[in-house]
């Protein structure tokens, strides 16, 4: 692992147990994230993001079998943790709150509604730090300043049911980073907000990445949030990462046939095509685990060999790799959609002018 690298996670293979029967949901991922970077997890629902990044706070439900993997957390210059090796009770005494936080999607199922939000701030730093209760209290007042909460003594006693849901959202992010964790998981953080309040919510969560040093990973199926705030991103489709690389070279560079659509399938008022794209089929039922490649039934590219055996990652630069047969040397050269590249020259050229 480099010297920048702060999170490694190798070969991850999770099964969960349902009244159906097991479900493989993660089939051996693979990703680093970079030290002061920010990764975003792309893909439709069920494609894994959530249950990664749960598997790396140590959030998995009980029903959760970890197969395989490692999870390497960077505790000093030269010193990495495997998480999956360090028991639940030491995950949330060493690991959670202090050293990766996670913001979920919904600020409502984050916050205790019967807590006063000062209390429910100070909690982590009792549990996590040895801190009086004055310097909680001046701290919890900071962190609300930080998180651009007008009047944070007021709002220090008011309840999750007095604030508005961007206000509510900040005040989760304000817990999360009570105990100055050095990696933030970002599920979603912006979906049940307001498209007004959305943006503001990036631009603060990129600020306390500058000002805090911290290291940022994004779960998200919208493209537009990838644009604006990752490093690298990783493609994540039936519990598998199909193409990562770096914002550029996914957004400009794309070469598997999944990332094609979800990049079709963006919002575009220039676009020649007056309905809204969307990826034919649906994803696979991972209750019976795909032969091949799991992408085959649903991409008009598909050759005979995808239907047979799974596609390897292969090498486009050092930073992009892709896991499509259409890659390999004797595989017939598919061109982008003619569309799509439209979109993406027009995307570049946007860009360009910023």
């Amino acid at each position: 692992m480099g010297k920048n690298i702060i999170l490694s996670v190798k070969n991850l293979d999770i099964t969960f147990r349902t009244n159906a029967g097991k479900v493989h949901a993660i089939r051996g991922v693979d990703f680093e994230l970079p030290t002061g970077k920010t990764l975003a997890l792309v893909g439709e629902s069920g494609s894994g993001k959530s249950v990664t990044m749960k598997a790396v706070a140590g959030l998995l439900d009980d029903n959760a079998t970890v197969n395989n993997g490692e999870i390497f957390y960077r505790t000093g210059e030269e010193n990495f943790i495997d998480l999956l090796k360090l028991s639940k009770k030491e995950l949330r005494r060493k690991i959670n709150g202090q050293q990766i936080a996670m913001v979920f999607q919904d600020p409502m199922t984050s916050l205790d509604p019967t807590m006063q939000i000062g209390s429910q701030i100070t909690e982590c730093m009792f549990l996590h730090k040895k801190i009086s209760a004055a310097e909680a209290k001046e701290k919890a007042v900071e962190l609300l300043k930080l998180v651009g909460i007008t009047d944070p003594e007021k709002r220090m006693k008011n309840y999750p049911h007095q604030l508005s849901g961007g206000m509510r959202q900040r005040v989760v992010i304000a817990i999360a980073l009570s105990c100055e964790p050095k990696i933030l998981i970002c599920d979603e953080p912006t979906t049940a907000l307001d498209v007004t309040i959305q943006a503001r919510i990036l631009d603060l969560i990129q600020d306390i990445q500058t000002k805090m040093g911290l290291s940022v990973i994004y779960i998200t199926h919208d493209l537009g949030v990838v644009a604006k705030v990752a490093d690298f991103v990783n493609v994540m489709y039936a519990g598998k990462i199909i193409e990562k690389g770096t914002v550029d070279e996914i957004f400009y560079d794309p070469r598997h046939p999944y990332t094609w659509g979800l990049l079709s399938a963006m919002p575009d008022l220039e676009t020649q095509d007056a309905r809204l794209y969307s990826i034919p089929g649906s994803p696979p039922n991972l209750l019976h685990e795909p032969k091949g490649d799991a992408f085959a039934a649903r991409n008009k590219f598909a050759m005979k060999i995808d239907e047979r055996e799974e596609p390897p990652m292969f090498k486009i630069s050092e930073t992009h790799f892709a896991a499509t047969w259409l890659l390999h040397p004797d595989a017939p050269k598919i061109e982008l959609p003619k569309e799509l590249r439209l979109r993406l020259a027009r995307a570049r050229k946007a860009a360009d002018i910023l």
